[in-house]
């Protein structure tokens, strides 16, 4: 029986055969099964055997289509995931396949059978050398491709090797670094000089560990007052075999990301007009102040400030005169307390003064009086020169109250108190209570 026959007639038992191999490559297919794998191997045999038939008959060996076949056969593999090495190999267990069932199914050998055999030797090898033409054909285009890719994107690309040294690097970022892609290769993010070389290096070792990806955020100074701000992903390269080979990272630049959210965040809980902490953020301030003081037993006062007579200078001197006696009201009342301590514009012409760690009642009464003699000096508003005053109401946590609600509502009666007694003064809330007959 000549050998195209043979294989023909015989392509189950050498199928169930290269079963047997299927399992070997079978983990590195991406979206190719076992049966997958068996219909590609059934193809090559019968595509091999009617090479076999049409050389019999005198006609080229391989004619183009099959040259076709086996070229896209190569350009499968590389797409499906298969290694050069699991391409070759292929075509080696099929010729063993073969060979071991035609000799042992026939012992009897013939003039013919030679030239069959060196025939389908031949067709193997045509086979195989246009697969592996195809075969990385295809790999070359994506490369090239991935290079493309890479060189136009805008965001830092690179990959590492698992002692934390560079083993690709894309044009965006050895341009931040300043250096040639074929010198990046080999160095260190120390080497570079990136101030966070350190915290990079943590960040391989855990994800070489958990065999997780991370991610994190990291500043870059590119000048003298120029700071860029970038989010990076780090994830670990895992082999077929399971062993990590690499770790692939990203960085993009979020600078104006963070300069967007940060003037939203401001416009969010800072006075436009007095650059102070608005209600939102006061509120949220004297929260933290209030559970701090719980946890120390340090007490916390809270003030509240009204400007008197502040609404007949908006009048007689309009808007913008008015603006602009908060802005400087709020410079003194801030000039008088602590970094520590918060100053923060609730509305119109109110502020509030929130002082931690109050060891001694004598220093708020110090501070509050402060704040009356600054706010009597005359204010400059533009051309014309104005004198208004202040009132405040002053309560103490935990003497006065323990939540924040009641320590606002007692610094404003004590505010109306301290307006009802003359204005231009300051009163603690459980003295205006008893001096109001409450």
């Amino acid at each position: 029986m000549r050998l195209a026959d043979f294989i023909r007639a015989n392509i189950e038992p050498i199928l169930q055969k290269w079963d047997e191999f299927a399992e070997t490559v079978i983990r590195s297919a991406r979206g190719m099964g076992k049966a997958a794998i068996r219909d590609h191997a059934r193809e090559m045999l019968l595509t091999i055997a009617a090479e076999l038939d049409r050389a019999n008959r005198g006609q080229p060996l391989v004619a183009r289509s099959e040259e076709d076949a086996a070229e896209a056969h190569g350009i499968g593999r590389w797409t499906a995931g298969f290694d050069i090495n699991e391409t070759v190999s292929e075509y080696r267990a099929l010729r063993a396949s073969v060979i071991a069932f035609w000799t042992k199914a026939d012992t009897t050998i013939q003039p013919t059978d030679f030239d069959d055999l060196l025939r389908f030797n031949e067709a193997i090898d045509e086979s195989l050398s246009a697969s592996l033409a195809g075969y990385t054909a295809e790999k070359e285009k994506h490369e090239r491709l991935f290079q493309t890719v890479m060189t136009a994107s805008p965001d830092h690309v690179f990959v590492l090797g698992t002692d934390g040294r560079f083993m690709y690097a894309n044009q965006a970022l050895c341009k931040l670094y300043r250096i040639a892609p074929d010198d990046i290769v080999g160095k260190t993010f120390v080497d570079l000089g990136q101030p966070h070389a350190l915290e990079l290096q943590q960040q391989l070792v855990h994800v070489i560990a958990s065999r997780q990806s991370c991610r994190g955020e990291l500043s870059y100074a590119c000048g003298s007052d120029c700071v860029q701000q970038y989010e990076y992903i780090l994830a670990p390269a895992i082999d077929n075999g399971g062993k990590i080979v690499a770790i692939a990272g990203t960085a993009r630049n979020i600078t104006e990301r963070k300069a967007a959210e940060e003037k939203s965040w401001r416009w969010a809980n800072f006075d436009v007009l007095t650059g102070l902490p608005n209600r939102r953020l006061f509120c949220d301030r004297l929260e933290q102040d209030l559970r701090h003081a719980e946890r120390t037993g340090i007490p916390v006062a809270l003030m509240f400030v009204d400007l008197d007579r502040f609404k007949s200078v908006n009048d007689q001197l309009g808007h913008v005169a008015g603006d602009r006696l908060l802005e400087q009201a709020a410079q003194r009342i801030a000039s008088c307390v602590r970094r520590t301590d918060t100053v923060a514009r609730l509305s119109g012409d109110e502020f509030t003064v929130i002082l931690t760690e109050v060891n001694d009642v004598t220093h708020v009464e110090i501070l509050a009086q402060e704040i009356v003699d600054e706010l009597a000096r005359p204010f400059q508003l533009f051309d014309d020169v104005r004198s208004i005053s202040c009132s405040i109401g002053i309560t103490l946590f935990p003497n006065d109250a323990v939540t924040p609600d009641e320590l606002l509502r007692n610094a404003d009666k004590a505010m109306y108190a301290s307006k009802a007694d003359g204005r231009n003064r300051y009163r603690f809330y459980q003295r205006a209570v008893s001096q109001a007959g409450a």
